[in-house]
């Protein structure tokens, strides 16, 4: 049996079956195994793991803990607890409308951080009013519609890593923005921050940085600074928002003070600070990379509530209503044995997403392109479930 115990319960002779340290970037620990020693658990405590879950059948059982059905099951429970929830914002134009110049910003965005990689590498200063222009062009295409730039994060690819993700946790952090009806200026320097709080990353050694192996404990070390030389990088650059320098400086900090560079705790982390590690997180386990396959945003938004010892809870679930249970992009299952992409949220319910079904299940082949609205009286249809595109071989793109 998979159970999920307490780390103060974890003993030699277990066998880990799931480390549950996803929301750890780059963590340097094995995910499975038997526990051979303490020095073993000492360091997986190191690390700020709280939980972790053990195969009963391979190793020694533990009696304080839950079975991993009961877990799926509570994690489900949370999420539909937040579904119910009315969504926080609402699109001022229709989705189709504002893909194109969604796409324009997004490939100025990339091209600028690609520029900012280079720049950096050979000691060029960080060009902060293009930086501020790309900014206000993605917040002016969010306060026409929100999803547009967010569906465009599900379409990435495995080598441009660096460069996606800091663009996707600059979109993400200016729609959660945007849902707590923040200043169009601080929305500016968060997505400022956003796009430049891995530029650290480039002061880190290539041969850990794109090493496809997991990290030994000194290599993780290192990688850990990224975040330090971020704030470095970013304090040194002529004008540069504080509040951008916060975002950058705090993403990987942790509310019960197991992240980094500081570990600080609680209140000590500034609200962006919390909202950047709730963001950050989300976007790194959704993303398909050499040692990590993504999770589904449905699975990862379950992963997310898991994890509230970690991250703020009430951010957490406010982050949840902006996206939707469903966000834009989701591949999800019908009672029909269809399967639909989400190409537009209802304004009113979480739960009944605009699609465009392209599937059939029992015939394994794709069929007819349909739009449909769950939330019309007209449609019996409704969702079982999200699930992972490329067990069908679905190119969510294609949909878009």
């Amino acid at each position: 049996m998979i159970k999920r115990i307490p780390i103060k319960n974890l003993a030699v002779g277990m066998y880990i079956s799931d480390l549950n340290s996803e929301w750890i970037p780059h963590s340097n620990l094995k995910k499975k195994g038997l526990i051979k020693s303490e020095e073993v658990i000492e360091r997986i405590a190191k690390l700020g793991v709280d939980e972790i879950y053990i195969d009963t059948s391979q190793g020694k059982d533990c009696q304080d803990g839950l079975p991993e059905s009961e877990v799926a099951a509570n994690n489900q429970a949370a999420l539909e607890k937040v579904s119910a929830l009315a969504p926080i914002m609402k699109p001022s134009l229709a989705l189709g409308d504002e893909m194109h110049a969604a796409r324009k910003v997004h490939i100025e965005a990339l091209g600028l951080v690609n520029d900012l990689v280079e720049g950096v590498k050979t000691k060029q200063p960080i060009r902060l009013e293009a930086f501020e222009t790309v900014a206000d062009g993605m917040l002016d295409s969010i306060f026409r519609n929100h999803n547009a730039l967010s569906c465009l994060g599900r379409i990435r690819e495995k080598d441009s890593y660096l460069m996606e993700h800091s663009v996707n946790l600059a979109v993400l952090m200016s729609v959660f923005s945007k849902s707590l009806r923040l200043d169009r200026k601080i929305m500016q320097h968060i997505a400022i921050g956003a796009m430049l709080h891995d530029i650290g990353k480039i002061l880190i050694p290539d041969i850990i940085l794109h090493k496809p192996a997991r990290l030994t404990e000194q290599e993780f070390e290192v990688m850990k600074q990224h975040a330090r030389f971020s704030r470095e990088l970013l304090h040194r650059t002529k004008g540069m928002p504080k509040l951008a320098v916060t975002v950058a400086a705090q993403h990987h900090e942790k509310i019960n003070g197991s992240g980094y560079p500081d570990g600080l705790t609680g209140d000590e982390i500034s609200p962006y600070g919390k909202m950047a590690a709730i963001v950050d997180v989300y976007d790194a386990i959704t993303a398909d990379r050499v040692y990590h396959k993504g999770m589904p945003p449905t699975a990862a938004l379950k992963k997310l509530l898991e994890w509230s010892n970690h991250l703020d809870r009430s951010m957490v679930h406010h982050f949840i209503r902006c996206i939707g249970v469903y966000p834009v992009g989701s591949l999800v299952l019908l009672e029909s044995g269809r399967l639909g992409v989400v190409i537009e949220a209802n304004d009113s319910d979480q739960r009944l997403p605009l699609l465009r079904v392209v599937y059939h299940t029992k015939f394994r082949s794709f069929i007819k392109v349909e739009r449909i609205d769950l939330a019309k009286p007209s449609v019996q249809d409704r969702i079982v479930k999200a699930v992972d595109p490329e067990e069908y071989s679905i190119n969510i793109g294609d949909f878009l």
